[in-house]
């Protein structure tokens, strides 16, 4: 994949996260495949649901366990529409948690670009097992 691609599609995983409601921290991701978007997911609540994503507990901002990442929205959405993951790449602004990576390796996606780690590696690691290229970008 081009630098200048790789590039637009990591600053459009950015412009979805900015739709999230979350306080804490908003991540968005992109499935692409040839050269096309075929879903985009934030994290967030589920569809319908109230969009209020953290609970204050001991004076500190915790995620609701109802929250649902960027990458498990982009794959749910993925699985309602006619396109594959198979060989499709995911442009994540974070790091996915294992969670995600398992469902990551199970849709059929193949390349993962992200830009932030996540507060472990448990996921990369994961991905890496199962041969899915895996690029941090600067």
């Amino acid at each position: 994949m081009k630098t200048k691609h790789i590039r637009a599609y990591m600053k459009t995983a950015h412009a979805f996260a900015e739709c999230s409601t979350a306080v804490r921290l908003n991540v968005g991701a992109i499935v692409v495949k040839d050269n096309r978007i075929i879903s985009i997911g934030y994290n967030g609540m589920p569809s319908g649901w109230d969009n209020n994503c953290e609970m204050e507990i001991d004076q500190a901002l915790k995620s609701k366990p109802e929250v649902l990442h960027a990458e498990t929205n982009a794959i749910a959405k993925l699985a309602r529409s006619p396109e594959s993951g198979q060989g499709a790449s995911m442009f994540i602004t974070h790091s996915p948690c294992l969670d995600c990576a398992k469902l990551i390796y199970q849709s059929g996606i193949t390349e993962v670009y992200y830009e932030t780690e996540y507060r472990d590696s448990a996921g990369v690691d994961f991905l890496r097992k199962c041969e899915v290229g895996i690029h941090h970008l600067p």
